[in-house]
């Protein structure tokens, strides 16, 4: 009898571990190029690591048993630092990612109830639509046409935006926003010494500069949307029942207190940056790890094959296309749309011999821990099986983040992950993608994970 070998699996690119730390120059150098590149081998290899460094006192955590504890257990005792606050308000403003306290219970409370299944459930046509549009613009362009995978997917989940959040349009050019948003991430999301170091808000920063426009654009584009509504909704004719709409009319279960122009600003805002910028990259990763993964590209078709026929997406499909969210999990394992997240401690804390003083910082970052070398089987191959049913059971709620745990987990899960599904399923049910030779793939860290350079992928329809 001869012995069948699995053929030998893809391990995704990501920059390699150090072994050696860097000094303080270089640190704040190499954190601002691309902060993925700052992580030391222990860090994939200990599962709470605590030292002094430019942040002050920095316990990096692992363990899944204390992860829980801090995001769940005793959130109350912990933060956002103002680190991530400096980096993210000015361009989100004050929405659910960086508001705090009262605020952010407040509107939790409000929004809550607009993403419940049956409001998701609500988006799945327009999903669809936005998914088949992609497709057939596609199928137009001869064999071989190279595309910009990364952008193409921007461009899809604008779409979907626009028919779910605003579907009566954003009155602006959604090129113009895409860019808006790519210079956004690229500006905002380089960590600048000054915040390190807790300099004071006027103090120029060049990222923030650069983003400036960026942010002008958003000013008025939401400030345009929501005047227009407002103004439909008081000349007495029926409004969308889209989340614009939603938000407009959205009031606190226990108090009956709506939310401010102000606020519903900073949260839209934050469904077009955030909530975009994370299913694209969730499906750019995608596209690519198959590209580069015969034995997964195979599965996949043959899953879409089987349940869709000729067919689109319907609702009862998405609990049969199984691999294909196994393939999305994985992609966010390997480049999680947060990979990195902390928290201040408010008060001292103990977790069984591990003392959190007040006011030092633990750091949580799902880039690491799910490559961690404790946690996971071959951390760092690219293999959807780990997410199937009879392996998924294996896996720590708490080892496991793309997007986030406990009170503040991502209220935009579910919406993110029913759109990935039915994009990825419809773009493999028509076409193939593959990488153009030469072309180096990188993560690069900008608040999220983007490919450096895009994803120039060619062309193949599926017959």
């Amino acid at each position: 009898m001869v012995e069948t070998l699995e053929a030998p699996r893809f391990h995704p690119p990501a920059p390699k571990p150090r072994t050696e730390p860097l000094g303080t120059l270089a640190f704040l150098m190499e954190v601002r190029r691309n902060p993925l590149a700052t992580w030391m081998e222990e860090h994939f290899e200990e599962l709470v690591i605590t030292g002094e460094g430019a942040l002050g006192r920095l316990t990096v955590v692992n363990d899944p048993a204390v992860i829980r504890h801090v995001l769940l257990d005793n959130a109350s005792n912990y933060r956002k630092d103002d680190l991530q606050i400096r980096i993210l308000a000015p361009g989100l403003g004050r929405g659910l990612v960086t508001a705090e306290g009262e605020e952010w219970k407040l509107q939790r409370r409000t929004i809550a109830p607009l993403f419940t299944p049956r409001h998701v459930a609500g988006f799945f046509p327009p999903m669809v639509e936005a998914a088949e549009r992609l497709v057939r613009r596609w199928q137009r362009r001869p064999d071989g046409r190279v595309v910009d995978a990364a952008l193409e997917m921007t461009r899809i989940t604008l779409d979907v935006l626009e028919r779910t959040i605003f579907t009566t349009g954003v009155a602006r050019d959604p090129d113009a926003l895409g860019r808006a948003i790519t210079r956004f991430f690229e500006g905002q999301g380089r960590v600048d010494p000054l915040d390190i170091f807790g300099f004071p808000d006027w103090v120029p920063r060049i990222g923030r500069l650069r983003t400036r426009p960026a942010i002008r654009f958003f000013d008025e584009m939401v400030g345009d949307l929501i005047g227009a509504r407002k103004a439909l909704i008081a000349r007495g004719e029926a409004a969308p029942r889209d989340l614009l709409t939603l938000l407009l009319e959205a009031s606190d279960p226990e108090t009956g207190k709506g939310l401010s122009d102000i606020e519903v600003r900073a949260n839209i805002v934050t469904f077009i940056g955030a909530g975009h910028e994370t299913t694209a990259n969730a499906l750019s990763w995608s596209l690519y790890l198959l590209s580069q993964d015969e034995t997964a590209r195979a599965r996949i078709e043959r899953e879409v094959d089987e349940v869709l026929g000729k067919g689109t997406v319907e609702p009862h499909h998405l609990e049969q296309l199984v691999y294909t969210r196994a393939v999305i999990d994985e992609a966010i394992r390997l480049y999680p749309p947060a990979p990195y997240m902390s928290r201040a401690a408010i008060n001292d804390d103990r977790i069984g011999d591990l003392e959190i003083p007040a006011g030092s910082i633990v750091a949580i970052a799902p880039y690491v821990l799910h490559r961690h070398k404790k946690l996971w089987d071959q951390p760092d191959v690219f293999r959807p099986e780990r997410f199937l049913p009879e392996e998924r059971g294996r896996i720590d709620r708490f080892a496991y983040l793309p997007f986030g745990a406990g009170p503040r987990v991502c209220i935009g899960a579910s919406f993110s992950l029913q759109e990935a599904v039915i994009v990825l399923a419809t773009i493999v049910r028509s076409v193939r993608l593959d990488l153009v030779p030469g072309h180096e793939v990188m993560p690069l860290q900008r608040i999220t994970l983007r490919p450096r350079g895009g994803l120039p992928m060619r062309l193949t329809r599926r017959t």
